[in-house]
């Protein structure tokens, strides 16, 4: 990939995830705040964004939106898709989410 069109695309998932938080937030703020892992502050400030600001703050060449499963216990259980009844599969997907929603508890 060249660097132009990597950027590009950087711009393009800034753009998303901005369009994407500001809907969640403004249609059911606690599943928003769950979802997307953000403090009642970062979700205040993404609400009040203005278009012109959500442009502005894509047009960054860093991504602004963080992988939120940092650990292996967690990515053991969201891919191991498959290897098991459907009934383990749901059970695995479950305990990630709530390891997950435990992790956004502690850092709001």
């Amino acid at each position: 990939m060249q660097n132009e069109q990597i950027l590009a695309e950087i711009r393009e998932i800034n753009l998303s995830y901005l369009m994407l938080a500001q809907s969640l937030i403004r249609s059911d703020r606690e599943q928003a705040l769950f979802r997307l892992g953000l403090s009642e502050e970062a979700a205040d400030r993404l609400a009040a964004l203005s278009p012109a600001q959500v442009l502005k703050i894509a047009s960054s060449n860093t991504l602004i939106c963080r992988m939120r499963v940092d650990d292996d216990l967690v990515w053991t259980l969201l891919t191991n898709h498959g290897k098991g009844t459907a009934g383990n599969d749901a059970a695995s997907r479950l305990h990630a989410s709530i390891l997950m929603a435990g992790r956004h508890q502690e850092a709001a």
